[in-house]
């Protein structure tokens, strides 16, 4: 990485067509991904990528440059670059004392990415791929696949801040898919972390496979989801999904500022139950959206967005906090050196309530349990949202009855809120990488079992009017 004065000479430079604002964005990354599908080793990939990206702030406007020259010309050539966008005139600038800051959370890994070989990481994808198609004959399919990346960050800006820091990320997939008589469904399980390769030791992939096979083996034998407008029940095995998409997105500010968000100009206002809050979290120990700093060098830290129904902060990167004066909340993210942060979030969820989550069913005379979540599409302007369900179940006088298959939620995100009338004490967790303007980042998403009291179930149910009902693909 780099030392503190060519760090300190870089911002200078970029500041001197009269900018208000400098950063440099250091990155060194190295990753690498195995798969397995089709009962053989079909990709095996690493690789090592090193940058840096300078960003200049004038009157809220952004230039960014990004370079894989690391050499102090190259950086040079780079600053010239940004500062030159504003043309504002030469201008002296003010020493930079860079001034390193102390972490948002506590990274720590047992066993780093470079110590696991490939050897065992293919012995233990084929073992997977083997438990999976032995559970039955009916699966057809397997996908395995292995990740992981690794990377120093080294951020610092003009107004003094220094943030280095290593994270590592590890994740875990598999994907079953079963077949009968033309009939097709899938099975999915993943695990993953900011985490070293001990997770291999901590979740057995073996375990998984055999579970993902038998969601897809169970859907296969199940009727017809119902159709029609009824209480859901969400279970925290499906993990966080609807609060990120139909809720989280549109707490985001810059889609806020830009009047893409429903949720504009309701800050103290009552958007949800009265007991529900929604919270993003980076510091959270192990967590695949957690981290010590964001992509800016503002500690991770934990934000609460909605407290008790009441909406009360939106998460800011460095740019939308200074465009409203709101305090940086850490959720300034981005893929890699080549791209600019924006507003992202972290490990977001429900927080857990008082119920007891066998008792939220029990209380639910008839129903959905929706214990896996599927693809799904969301209006961050409207907050409309459909998803699909990959595994449910009935509910029948407090009771799981029978599962069911093909089933779609349609919905908004916003009346949700204020529908759930049930919250668990439990809280389960899903992962993922999650797209914005075209950038990648990981993050988690969490919720206790919740029940919603009313939502549209569709999907291919016994009274379905082929004329009238449409499958809804998954995005």
């Amino acid at each position: 990485m780099l030392d503190k004065k060519q760090l300190a000479r870089v911002l200078d430079t970029a500041l001197r067509q009269g900018g208000d604002f400098a950063e440099i964005f250091v990155e060194e990354k190295q990753l690498s991904h195995v798969l397995c599908e089709d009962n053989r080793i079909e990709r095996i990939n690493s690789g090592r990528e090193k940058g840096a990206g300078i960003r200049v702030l004038k009157d809220g406007r952004t230039a960014y440059v990004y370079t894989n020259e690391l050499s102090p010309r190259g950086l040079e050539r780079a600053a010239e670059v940004a500062a030159r966008v504003f043309r504002a005139g030469q201008q002296e600038n003010a020493a930079i004392n860079l001034t390193p800051q102390k972490s948002g959370a506590s990274l720590a890994y047992l066993r780093m990415p470079d110590e696991v070989a490939f050897d065992e990481k293919i012995a233990r994808v084929l073992a997977a791929n083997q438990a999976a198609r032995e559970v039955d004959a009916e699966i057809r399919q397997v996908t395995v696949a292995l990740a992981d990346v690794q990377r120093k960050l080294q951020i610092a800006n003009s107004e003094g801040v220094l943030a280095e820091e290593e994270q590592v990320r590890v994740r875990m997939m598999i994907n079953a898919i079963a077949a009968r008589d033309g009939m097709i469904q899938t099975g999915y399980e993943s695990a993953g972390g900011a985490i070293g390769w001990e997770l291999m030791e901590q979740v057995a992939l073996d375990d998984m496979a055999r579970e993902a096979a038998g969601r897809a083996l169970t859907m296969l034998s199940a009727a017809p989801a119902p159709l029609g407008r009824m209480p859901v029940v969400m279970h925290a095995e499906a993990g966080g999904t609807m609060v990120h998409e139909a809720c989280g997105h549109g707490l985001e500010a810059d889609l806020v500022q830009k009047g893409l968000s429903i949720y504009q100009g309701k800050q103290g206002q009552r958007v949800a139950n009265e007991h529900l809050s929604v919270i993003d979290d980076a510091t959270l120990k192990g967590k695949y959206g957690s981290f010590g700093f964001d992509d800016e060098g503002t500690p991770g830290q934990r934000t609460v967005m909605i407290e008790q129904g009441i909406l009360k902060q939106f998460i800011n990167d460095r740019l939308t906090a200074s465009n409203d004066g709101s305090p940086l909340t850490g959720n300034g993210r981005r893929e890699s050196y080549q791209h600019k942060p924006i507003p992202r979030m972290t490990n977001t969820f429900i927080a857990p309530g008082q119920d007891d989550p066998e008792e939220i069913i029990a209380g639910t005379e008839y129903g959905l349990l929706v214990r896996k979540m599927g693809g799904g599409q969301v209006n961050t302007l409207n907050g409309d949202f459909v998803f699909e369900v990959q595994e449910g179940y009935l509910i029948e006088q407090g009771e799981i009855k029978h599962p069911v298959r093909g089933a779609t939620l349609t919905g908004n995100g916003p009346q949700v809120l204020l529908d759930i009338d049930r919250i668990g004490r439990d809280l389960g967790y899903s992962l993922g990488v999650c797209g914005k303007d075209g950038q990648g980042v990981p993050v988690a998403d969490a919720q206790p079992t919740i029940r919603i009291k009313t939502l549209t179930v569709g999907g291919i149910g016994n009274n379905e009017n082929p004329k009238t009902n449409k499958r809804i693909r998954r995005m």
